[in-house]
């Protein structure tokens, strides 16, 4: 199993630094840290804390948990910490949360110390006031001792109670958003090559929580074929759980994110999957929701053609590849697990996986060529943007664009494409790739450079006409 703790190098030398900065200053610090569930924040500030070397309180909320449990449980963590010399002087019972502030200030004094507060959500859920509670122990207190303040919670929830402009706390705390391991960091949690690799990663979405279940050196089809035979399996509890979080009641929020995980990907698409026996969503419907799914969550992409012209229509995509996976193919799976048709259910995956993963790889793609780009690594300085392009009709798709600027490119520099099939690129796909990209406004003929992106090594043919080849272990070299 992925049990060692893998990556996250950027993110601890983040809290090295405000610690460090605590030390200079002799003044506390505060940092929100967010993600989404399984991403591995507990398990982060964990290491951060066993590597400190500094006395440190790890109090974690309870979902459901009265304010009087939540404060009794608080007392006792403080008590068994080592941050208060004489446990003793830490009462056994307070009258709220301003009370236990105090007490930790208290408690605190003058020694440094590190202080986490996990789950905080579910306090405010708790307490109305507990918003207003921790700003006024932060100001007035808390902030005069040598005290790093960890404040964890998922991203939305932490957006919405402690770092929106209109929460007490707004402005008082650094903000880092934790993200899922990346590809390369998923490879070697379980020591697979890196096609392997990347088929892990758009199994799990980079969530230490489902990596945790994956046997050392397991394929990732026989580690599917594993997850078969356990309805409770974390590859399907997880994405389960987030739905019930997110969209705790079926309504439009959540027909609109069904619709587009299950695979329509334009506006009216959407609409009319998402809408009810009266018809389709109406637009002035839609588009909200869109908005608030999209860049308010955020939980899906929106991806606009690119090229040297203004391009429609937007496509839409759930934005975690776990998630994504789970509403096109694996919540139907799980559905056979619990009817104990183990057989039933990993034939159903391996049937939806080759296609499915055509397409999730994509996104992935881009991505690494965006980072070999603006790093230097490609042959073509000038590429700033890489995306792709369609036009009204779909007729054609262009799986990869590279242009100086997006979403408006005043060159386009590079068009590919993206074939992750166990069949090499060959002279059709090639065929297809120069006739659909003279469609392209900015392509040149013989003059923009043409791109293969191939999970197996295209025919010689193919390799002696195009400019660039990439294969699975160039695109995870992007991350290495």
């Amino acid at each position: 199993m992925a049990t060692d703790f893998v990556g996250r190098r950027v993110e601890l030398e983040v809290l090295r630094t405000r610690l460090r900065r605590v030390a200079a200053s002799g003044r506390g610090v505060a940092m929100a840290i967010r993600g989404r569930r399984q991403v591995g924040k507990s398990r982060l500030v964990q290491e951060f804390c066993d590597s400190a070397q500094l006395p440190y309180l790890y109090f974690t909320a309870t979902k459901g948990m009265s304010v009087v449990e939540s404060l009794d449980a608080f007392l006792a963590e403080l008590r068994r910490s080592g941050i208060a010399s004489d446990p003793a002087v830490v009462p056994d019972a307070v009258g709220g949360w301003p009370d236990a502030f105090r007490v930790l200030a208290t408690v605190l004094g003058d020694r440094q110390a590190v202080v986490v507060i996990d789950e905080l959500p579910w306090l405010a859920e708790q307490d109305d006031v507990f918003d207003g509670a921790l700003q006024t122990a932060w100001d007035r207190l808390l902030q005069q001792s040598p005290v790093l303040l960890l404040l964890l919670g998922s991203d939305i929830h932490m957006m919405e109670r402690l770092t929106a402009y209109d929460r007490p706390f707004y402005g008082r705390a650094d903000n880092l958003v934790l993200h899922p391991l990346n590809p390369a960091e998923v490879g070697r949690a379980l020591g697979l090559d890196a096609a392997a690799s990347i088929d892990a990663h758009l199994i799990t979405g980079g969530l230490p929580g489902i990596l945790r279940s994956w046997e050392h050196g397991l394929a990732p089809l026989e580690f599917m074929r594993s997850e078969c035979g356990d309805p409770s399996a974390p590859v399907f509890g997880v994405p389960e759980s987030t739905l019930l979080a997110e969209f705790p009641a079926p309504d439009q929020s959540r027909r609109v994110f069904e619709a587009i995980g299950g695979g329509e990907r334009t506006h009216a698409a959407i609409a009319s999957t998402a809408g009810s026996r009266s018809g389709a969503l109406p637009s002035g419907t839609l588009s909200p929701l869109l908005q608030r799914l999209s860049v308010d969550k955020p939980i899906l992409s929106t991806d606009t053609p690119l090229s040297t012209k203004p391009g429609k229509p937007a496509l839409y995509r759930v934005a975690d590849s776990n998630l994504r996976l789970y509403l096109a193919a694996l919540r139907s799976v799980q559905d056979l697990v619990r009817r104990g048709r183990s057989q039933a259910a990993y034939d159903l995956f391996a049937r939806r996986w080759t296609a499915w993963r055509g397409k999730a790889v994509e996104p992935l793609v881009r991505d690494a060529l965006e980072v070999a780009a603006l790093s230097g690594s490609l042959p073509w300085k000038d590429v700033a943007a890489v995306g792709s392009w369609w036009n009204r009709a779909f007729n054609p798709e262009i799986d990869l664009i590279g242009a100086d600027r997006a979403p408006v490119a005043e060159r386009v520099v590079f068009a590919g494409s993206i074939k992750w099939i166990g069949t090499p690129f060959d002279r059709h796909d090639l065929h297809e790739l120069t006739h659909g990209a003279v469609a392209v406004p900015g392509f040149e003929p013989k003059r923009t450079a043409l791109v293969v992106v191939s999970l197996t090594a295209p025919e010689p043919a193919v390799a002696d006409t195009v400019d660039l080849i990439w294969g699975p272990t160039d695109v995870l070299a992007v991350w290495q």
